[in-house]
C-alpha cells in the first residue's frame, strides 16, 4: 500500500493534463478509423453481394429463355431441365437478397454512428484545446506569481545565493576593519615597516606643526622686509617667551 500510494504521487506529480488529453484524442481517432474501416468492409460486402445477384439474375434470365426454346422445338425435356435449373437459380437470388437487406442495415447503422462518433471526434477536439490553452496560462500565471513571492525552486535558489553573498561581504568587511584596527593599535606587526604606533604619530604630527610655524614665520619675515632669520629668532625668542612669561616683560607692538 505504501509503495503504491508512492507511485500514485510520483505519477500525479509527473503527469501533464495535455499529454493525457492528446492521448485520449488519439485513442478516438483511432476507434474512429476501425469504424470507417468497418463501414468499408461492411459495404464492400454488400458490393459484392450485388454482384452475385446481378449474375444469377443474369443466368436466371438466360436460363428462362432456353426453356422458351426448347420448348418451341418440341423439347419438353429440356424446357423442364431449364426451368429447374432457373428455380434453384431464383432460390440463390431470394438469399442472397435477403443477406444485402441485411448487410444494408448494417451498413446504414455503422454509417450513423461513424458520423456520431465523428461529432463527438470534433467536439472532444475541441474542448481538449480549449483545456489545455487553460491549463497553460493557468501554469504560467502560477510560475509568474511564483517568480514575484520567491517561493519557486528556481527564484529560492536565487534568494540564497543572494544571501550567501551578503553574508559573505558582511564577513569580508568585518575582517577588514578588524585588521586595521589591529594595525593601527600596533597588535599587528606589519612587515611592511609602514605602521606606527600610537606615541610615534603623536610625535610626527607635533613635528609637522613645529615645521608649519617656522614656514609661516617665515613668510610673514618677508613680506615685512625683515630677514628669514631673524623672522626664525624672533619666533623661537616670542615661543621662549610665551614659554616663561614672568621672566621676561612683554611688548605691544604699535
Amino acid at each position: 500500500m505504501i509503495f503504491r500510494a508512492k507511485a500514485n504521487k510520483a505519477l500525479d506529480r509527473a503527469e501533464d493534463p495535455r499529454e493525457t488529453l492528446d492521448y485520449s484524442y488519439q485513442k478516438q481517432l483511432e476507434l474512429l478509423q476501425k469504424v470507417r474501416r468497418g463501414v468499408a468492409d461492411v459495404a464492400t460486402s454488400r458490393k459484392r453481394l450485388e454482384l452475385q445477384l446481378n449474375q444469377l439474375q443474369q443466368q436466371s434470365t438466360k436460363l428462362e429463355d432456353q426453356g422458351r426454346k426448347a420448348l418451341a422445338l418440341g423439347r419438353e425435356d429440356l424446357a423442364r431441365e431449364a426451368l429447374s435449373r432457373r428455380a434453384a437459380l431464383q432460390q440463390q437470388v431470394t438469399d442472397l437478397e435477403t443477406q444485402h437487406t441485411t448487410l444494408q442495415g448494417e451498413e446504414e447503422k455503422l454509417t450513423l454512428a461513424a458520423q456520431r462518433l465523428q461529432a463527438k471526434v470534433d467536439a472532444f477536439r475541441t474542448k481538449k484545446e480549449t483545456i489545455k490553452a487553460t491549463y497553460t496560462a493557468a501554469q504560467a500565471q502560477t510560475r509568474i506569481g511564483e517568480a514575484f513571492s520567491g517561493i519557486s525552486e528556481e527564484m529560492g535558489d536565487v534568494g540564497l545565493a543572494i544571501q550567501r553573498a551578503e553574508d559573505k561581504t558582511q564577513q569580508l568587511q568585518a575582517r577588514a576593519g578588524a585588521i586595521d584596527e589591529l594595525l593601527a593599535s600596533g597588535a599587528l606587526d606589519d612587515p611592511s615597516g609602514m605602521a606606527k604606533d600610537d606615541i610615534a604619530a603623536e610625535l610626527d604630527r607635533l613635528s609637522g606643526g613645529t615645521d608649519v610655524e617656522l614656514e609661516l614665520q617665515r613668510m610673514k619675515a618677508e613680506l615685512a622686509g625683515g630677514s628669514p632669520q631673524q623672522a626664525i629668532e624672533g619666533g623661537t625668542g616670542q615661543g621662549q617667551s610665551q614659554q616663561h612669561p614672568q621672566d621676561t616683560p612683554r611688548f605691544d607692538k604699535q
